[in-house]
């Protein structure tokens, strides 16, 4: 029985991916912030398929909780073969001579250590074994750039760039990376962005079709699914009314 660590899976991308993965009877260990949530995740999960899971609930930001976190994952659930390395948010979009160091500081410490520290605490594991299976879910913006997604998109770029590196470091010892771009996908990334206002949310989506998360989630299953010889090195997918960072049909510039 395979086991994987997802990120953020509270909602949105993560939950819909163990969603999906959880029909493979699978064991999980979902990690959030929002406890409640992501209880309700697990329960689900076991109520309706035959996949185990634990749920642990800490702030990936903080280097000491993820250290604590996963250090206490118990021996049924330790050996960790894949590693999906979902959490993360956008906030705001102020131009760079209005950005707000505290958003900054959240998007940097989510989208980038957060990630390295899982990164860094599993991977060993992977390594002795000589195999395992990282994926990294970045975004459009890991190649584009928009107004007022500065920090942002640097964020996403630094993912990308992490995805490469890792997928050469890692190379030697047998185990896959895989960097995950989505285009504008309509879950709760933008009232997330917006500080929960829903309306402005929403606005975001307007005149087009946007991915949904089963669309990442699919995604992400076909990556799993391949052979032992084949990696998926870098996957891009939008709607189909998306161009980059452009909604063609409505020439609408989208914050993904």
């Amino acid at each position: 029985m395979k086991t994987i660590l997802i990120t953020g899976a509270s909602g949105g991308f993560g939950e819909a991916i163990a969603l999906t993965l959880a029909k493979q009877n699978v064991k999980f260990i979902l990690t959030g912030r929002n406890k409640i949530q992501l209880e309700k995740v697990c329960q689900f999960i076991t109520s309706y398929t035959a996949s185990k899971v634990m749920p642990l609930v800490f702030d990936i930001q903080d280097l000491y909780a993820c250290k604590k976190a996963i250090n206490s994952i118990p021996e049924e659930f330790a050996d960790i073969d894949v590693l999906i390395n979902n959490a993360g948010l956008a906030v705001e979009l102020n131009t760079i001579d209005k950005g707000d160091y505290e958003d900054w500081e959240r998007m940097i410490n989510t989208n980038i250590k957060g990630l390295l520290y899982t990164t860094r605490l599993i991977s060993p594991n992977m390594v002795a074994k000589n195999s395992g299976h990282i994926i990294n879910i970045g975004s459009i913006s890991s190649r584009e750039v928009y107004a007022g997604g500065n920090v942002y998109c640097a964020t996403k770029h630094a993912v990308l760039a992490l995805s490469q590196g890792m997928r050469m470091d890692l190379l030697p010892h047998n185990i896959k990376v895989t960097h995950i771009s989505p285009g504008a996908a309509e879950t709760n990334f933008s009232v997330v962005r917006f500080h929960g206002n829903k309306t402005r949310a929403d606005k975001v989506y307007e005149g087009f079709t946007p991915l949904v998360a089963n669309d990442v989630a699919n995604v992400v299953e076909y990556v799993l699914s391949l052979p032992e010889h084949v990696c998926i090195n870098e996957i891009n997918i939008t709607s189909t009314a998306q161009f980059n960072g452009l909604i063609q049909r409505t020439h609408k510039t989208v914050e993904a």
